[in-house]
């Protein structure tokens, strides 16, 4: 077998063991890495796209990865609202806060080299100087005028607990 056919050959298992197990389609996005992040730390892998990335012993969680050489997660796409209320209200309940945990996972060569779990507290006190800041600037002027804020090594290593 060649390296395309093995390649096309595991393609096609990964992709057909995710539609047995009710994953989805695990080349979509990060997929993937929420469903091998979600095995190695005995979560269960939400059913779908939309919302949480797993279910860990609280409920809904969220999953970020990197494949840089430092641990960071990123949070893009957060819709705008008419109001900074109507903004913090939609970030606490509806988008960041709802989830009471938050891993951040750096792979290396394929395989996770480091797992940190944040509260959301610690999440959303990192997050929202951030995005009052993109919001009160205004992103109507950008292509995508959706918010995109960032976690860094730092702040992750200051504010959370390494579980891998």
């Amino acid at each position: 077998m060649t390296p395309e056919e093995k390649y096309r050959d595991l393609y096609e298992q990964m992709y057909e063991l995710c539609e047995e197990q009710g994953w989805g389609d695990p080349f979509s996005y990060a997929r993937s890495r929420e469903i091998y992040m979600a095995g190695l730390l005995g979560h269960k892998v939400a059913d779908d796209y939309a919302g949480e990335d797993a279910i860990d012993e609280f409920g809904g969680c969220e999953y970020k990865s990197t494949i840089g050489k430092s641990v960071n997660g990123t949070y893009n796409g957060i819709s705008v609202q008419d109001t900074w209320e109507d903004q913090c209200r939609y970030i606490i309940e509806d988008k960041i806060g709802k989830y009471e945990h938050h891993y951040f996972a750096r792979f290396d060569g394929g395989r996770v080299a480091e797992v940190w779990k944040l509260d959301a507290n610690n999440v959303l006190q990192i997050l929202l100087p951030k995005i009052k800041k993109q919001f009160d600037e205004g992103t109507s002027h950008k292509k995508d005028p959706r918010i995109g804020v960032s976690i860094s090594t730092k702040q992750i290593k200051e504010y959370g607990t390494r579980i891998r």
